[in-house]
């Protein structure tokens, strides 16, 4: 039997305000434990929570860069559930009246667009964490990140394959980093995925039982736990047997998923709305405000460089991946606008190289856009070939001579010649020393041509104008 992958992905975004969602506590990561939580987050006798307008914000402004609707009111709900890093013994979430209902996101998989469908995005408070490593026969609470503010995006089972729903994840990664949402650090824990999996006999439309894996927080790891999940459902139906409807996590030692709990339904939550905080009013000239505000989005980018640069829908969807990247490209781009292709081709690789070499993002590039340009100018008129502008590269990135590309250039002597009676009388003096491969040339043979080039190119010590050698030298011998 042949049978289709059903995915749908539960994000978790960290909110980037300063304080928690209900609490004037700072979020800021790395702090010794315990030393972030004030009376609110440890839910003392008595206290109450007010709502940061920073998180509600944040929330709009996703929901308008999705095409979603923005709710109002809203409802703060009280999920409640037991477990040690909860201290109230419930988390405020929102449930019947999230505060985005719908839109989508535009992936790209193999070439092929495809749009994802989003349910809603609701403002929730995070949990505090349990720590069992570093304590014998006990384990400790830190509640730092109790009511960290956390946007949680949850999407459609429209996904049917780990690319996919991959793909879906970096695009959601790159977006909430774009509008300025969530700085996106998977390693503190600031973007989480939680993927629901399933599988059925392809061609049917009813859903399977569906697994719930939790706290992927690698793409790579996200990937491998959806591949490894939807083999487990298979050969267990397979073999007849049924799949049990429950929560498990992944290992990545032994690159499988494992039993967490039974998963729970949202009636064993018992939500009901939050007696201590009000409906959520979100006024349309507070929504109009914010979307004045919002940048141009991904998407919209991505076209204008495909219709303004005519560049391959390929490279703007690499350029665009970032906002970083995508404002790098359009410095360059505006110093030379009409080689913007190349401006392209040198991120995607020199520097997109040298960046992944060193293990840094491209905000901390150390050769800005217009040192980038400037060398890059050399290349197009001619004061340098191809292969030079690549030494030149290293040494402004090492950062010789103040990065200036005609410094380096000068210093290093790289300077193509392209005089044409300079390049003449050397091609002569070469012909005139290789009797035999003009005669080989003449007879048919093309490859003494690339010979007696290579012999003009070495004699020039590599810095004849290849294009004018090659014409030359064709001249010479057509003769």
């Amino acid at each position: 039997m042949q049978w289709e992958i059903v995915i749908g992905l539960e994000v978790h975004t960290q909110l980037s305000t300063q304080s928690k969602i209900f609490s004037g506590a700072a979020t800021a990561y790395g702090a010794p434990p315990n030393t972030q939580a004030c009376v609110i987050d440890l839910a003392l006798p008595g206290v109450l929570p007010v709502l940061n307008q920073g998180a509600v914000e944040r929330a709009i402004k996703f929901g308008l860069s999705v095409g979603a609707k923005i709710n109002s009111p809203s409802i703060f709900a009280r999920k409640n559930y037991f477990y040690p890093d909860l201290p109230k013994g419930y988390q405020i979430s929102q449930y019947e009246s999230p505060v985005v209902q719908g839109g989508s996101i535009t992936i790209q998989v193999d070439g092929t667009e495809k749009t994802v469908r989003l349910t809603r995005a609701h403002l929730e408070e995070d949990a505090g964490k349990s720590l069992h490593e570093d304590f014998h026969g006990m384990s400790g609470i830190d509640l730092n990140r109790a009511g960290t503010p956390l946007l949680e995006i949850v999407s459609e089972p429209d996904m049917r394959s780990s690319a996919e729903a991959v793909a879906y994840a970096k695009t959601l990664h790159g977006l909430v980093r774009w509008i300025g949402i969530c700085d996106g650090n998977m390693q503190e824990g600031s973007f989480r995925c939680d993927a629901n999996v399933s599988v059925r006999p392809l061609g049917t439309d009813k859903l399977g039982t569906r697994c719930e894996i939790k706290n992927l927080n690698s793409f790579r790891f996200l990937e491998k736990a959806i591949d490894y999940e939807a083999r487990r459902q298979i050969e267990i139906l397979e073999d007849g047997g049924t799949i049990r409807q429950e929560t498990r996590l992944y290992d990545a030692n032994k690159d499988e998923t494992r039993t967490m709990r039974s998963k729970e339904d949202a009636n064993d939550y018992r939500y009901f709305p939050d007696p201590d905080l009000l409906p959520l009013e979100i006024s349309a000239r507070w929504i109009d405000q914010i979307r004045s505000a919002l940048p141009e989005l991904p998407q919209a980018r991505c076209n204008r460089y495909i219709t303004g640069f005519a560049l391959p829908a390929y490279d703007a969807s690499v350029l665009t991946a970032s906002r970083e990247t995508a404002d790098y490209f359009e410095a360059m781009a505006q110093e030379l606008p009409e080689h913007a292709k190349l401006c392209a081709n040198w991120i995607m690789g020199d520097v997109n190289g040298q960046l992944n070499k060193d293990g840094i993002d491209i905000g901390d590039c150390p050769v800005s856009p217009a040192q980038l340009a400037a060398l890059l100018k050399r290349i197009n008129d001619g004061t340098i070939s191809g292969k030079a502008a690549k030494t030149v590269f290293d040494s402004m990135w090492q950062g010789e001579l103040d990065r200036n590309a005609d410094a380096i250039i000068e210093a290093k002597g790289l300077k193509q010649i392209s005089d044409d009676s300079a390049i003449e009388k050397i091609v002569d003096q070469v012909l005139a020393a290789n009797a035999q491969q003009v005669a080989d040339y003449r007879s048919g043979k093309e490859k003494a041509f690339n010979s007696l080039i290579g012999q003009i190119m070495k004699a020039t010590q590599g810095k004849a104008n290849p294009a004018q050698v090659n014409a030359i030298l064709k001249k010479k011998l057509d003769q």
